[in-house]
């Protein structure tokens, strides 16, 4: 692969820092995409060991702006007052990125990984390049790393490692677990879900997925009308269950989603040759810390696994641990996981 075009923008000087950041611009191999970036390098004389941080599900720019907060701002000034530069991207269709975001899959978003280390070996400044990947993110990340021999080591952080249709139960299940709502709503939640995800899986490279989802709802639909007759509702009030089916079927027969549900890491993780840290917080909802960090230990051969106590998906210290507190939450980022991250990258470096 093979940049078009690169060029360094601004060097923007940030106040009190031992690093300098710098605005970039570059293009993939046939120039389709544009891309914005911010890269961060420590000041010294030496060349550095630099990171791509990857962002995981959703439209994000280079901060890795989620609920607020700003995921990848925090970690790259963390690690380059720590010795190591850092690339942060604007996703596709995101800020100065170019591209639809809506038409990509993880592959794609792989390919974008893989344009960005072909930038970075251009810069006189970096030494080795690694990833550091969050949520799908750390998919993305490991199927760049197993396509690229330029790929020192990966980074995962609350990174997928089980199959899509797996992680889309898990989550889901999850997510309806914590809801407050009755048990009798949840069971009907569940039901649903896992009966669109079944026929999303069986038939996600059908021209004709629409109709084959609402099919599955309309016997499904039957069969809690059914139920509901005989049990009556738990809910208050009238309408408490809904289940969004026109935006599920948008969401689900688009490319990402179909490629999603489909998605093996199996055969990506067998293939990182090079060192993995895989760091997952046992409150996180989004992605199970147990199975995830299970597989990576199963199939990476050089891998060391972390479970982060207490933490979410954004590496948060939670409370409540749903999806709707992290926007309620102060803190951006847990210290300890920063440290985490810096002892396993010296030591990768022979550095204490």
């Amino acid at each position: 692969m093979m940049i078009i075009a690169a060029m360094m923008m601004m060097v923007l000087p940030v106040k009190d820092t031992p690093y300098i950041a710098e605005k970039i611009q570059y293009y993939n191999a046939d120039s389709s995409i544009h891309f914005g970036a911010t890269l961060t390098i420590p000041e010294n004389k030496k060349k550095s060991p630099a990171v791509i941080l990857v962002s995981g599900t959703g439209r994000q720019d280079r901060d890795g702006t989620m609920a607020g907060h700003k995921m990848f701002l925090v970690i790259a000034d963390y690690l380059s007052r720590n010795g190591y530069a850092v690339l942060r991207v604007d996703d596709r269709g995101v800020g100065e990125t170019t591209g639809k975001y809506e038409n990509a899959t993880t592959a794609d978003f792989a390919k974008d990984v893989l344009t960005g280390i072909d930038y970075l070996k251009t810069r006189k400044e970096i030494s080795k390049i690694g990833l550091i990947g969050h949520s799908e993110g750390g998919a993305a990340a490991y199927m760049a790393a197993a396509q690229s021999k330029d790929v020192a080591f990966v980074i995962s952080l609350a990174g997928l490692a089980t199959s899509g249709l797996t992680a889309l139960k898990q989550q889901n299940t999850a997510i309806v677990s914590s809801a407050p709502i009755s048990q009798q709503s949840k069971d009907r939640y569940n039901a649903v879900n896992n009966t669109l995800f079944d026929t999303v899986y069986a038939y996600a490279d059908a021209p004709d997925l629409e109709q084959h989802i609402r099919s599955a709802y309309a016997v499904w639909k039957i069969l809690d009308d059914e139920k509901m007759a005989r049990e009556g509702s738990q809910e208050k009030g009238k309408g408490h269950f809904f289940f969004p089916l026109e935006s599920y079927i948008m969401q689900a027969t688009g490319p990402w989603y179909r490629c999603h549900i489909r998605f093996d890491p199996v055969p990506y993780l067998k293939q990182v040759k090079g060192p993995l840290l895989a760091i997952n917080g046992d409150k996180d909802i989004m992605v199970d810390a147990t199975q995830n960090l299970g597989n990576y230990q199963r199939y990476v051969k050089h891998v060391q696994v972390i479970t982060a106590k207490g933490l979410n998906h954004l590496f948060q210290h939670c409370v409540t641990c749903t999806m709707q507190e992290p926007a309620t939450l102060k803190e951006d980022f847990a210290p300890e996981v920063l440290e985490d991250i810096k002892v396993w990258l010296n030591k990768q470096r022979g550095v204490k």
